[in-house]
């Protein structure tokens, strides 16, 4: 998995793209990002032509996410590109953190 961050210069704003690799989807039909960036609230990545799974977000700067992955709506997964991780307040895993 991997994270790439690309600063605006005229505002506070970064353009985060999540990029979930075909190797690790392999068996996904759909891959989703979920994070206190959109309340938890599924958003799909989608299926490039590579079969690697992406979608980019503009997230506000001088702040930090916890997020994590859910493929076909049941498998969570971490990324291993984030900036750190914390224990998720929800069960015995971490959750993934984004600075941004």
């Amino acid at each position: 998995m991997s994270l790439s961050k690309q600063y605006v210069k005229t505002k506070p704003v970064c353009k985060v793209t999540f990029v979930v690799p075909a190797v690790q989807a392999a068996e996904a039909a759909s891959v989703a990002v979920l994070g206190e960036f959109n309340d938890w609230q599924a958003t799909e990545l989608k299926k490039q032509k590579n079969g690697d799974f992406a979608t980019t977000l503009t997230l506000p700067t001088d702040q930090e996410f916890q997020f994590r992955y859910l493929l076909n709506g049941e498998i969570w997964q971490n990324d291993d590109a984030a900036d750190a991780y914390v224990p998720s307040p929800l069960c015995y895993e971490e959750n993934s953190v984004l600075r941004v």
